[in-house]
């Protein structure tokens, strides 16, 4: 927890990393925090999109559905996600038990830019909406 803690507490103030323009502590601390669980699939990949760009690999690993998650994941510190773009959303809405984002997530990476574009597919788990997994497009 810690240096991912620490990193997150340095966005207060701040706007969140995942582009809906909210503070971070209005939009995406509460999930990372455990107080407050996505309530759609888009929220859900906001939030672990903050994640990433947060480096909070906790949240990241207990947002992942239990069959697809890895034992320990290790982010790239080489590595900034620096903007977030929501192309579509199917389902995954507040009564829905499924639903896709399809994004593009850029980044930039000893000193170049690139695009991760990626349709994710999202379930609840126990009442909560979960990453299963994503095809990069």
């Amino acid at each position: 927890m810690g240096s991912a803690r620490r990193r997150a507490g340095a966005t207060v103030g701040r706007v969140c990393p995942c582009g809906s323009g909210q503070a971070y502590a209005d939009c995406c601390a509460p999930a990372h925090g455990g107080d407050k669980p996505a309530p759609t699939a888009e929220t859900l990949m906001r939030s672990r999109f903050s994640a990433f760009a947060l480096g909070d690999t906790d949240y990241l690993l207990r947002s992942w559905h239990s069959s697809t998650r890895p034992t320990s994941l290790e982010l790239d510190p080489g590595q900034r996600w620096i903007r977030l773009e929501i192309v579509e959303t199917e389902r995954g809405g507040l009564l829905d038990a499924t639903g896709t984002v399809t994004f593009r997530a850029h980044y930039r990476d000893a000193g170049r830019t690139g695009t991760l574009t990626e349709t994710s597919r999202f379930v609840r788990e126990d009442g909560r909406w979960v990453y299963l997994d994503g095809d990069q497009l």
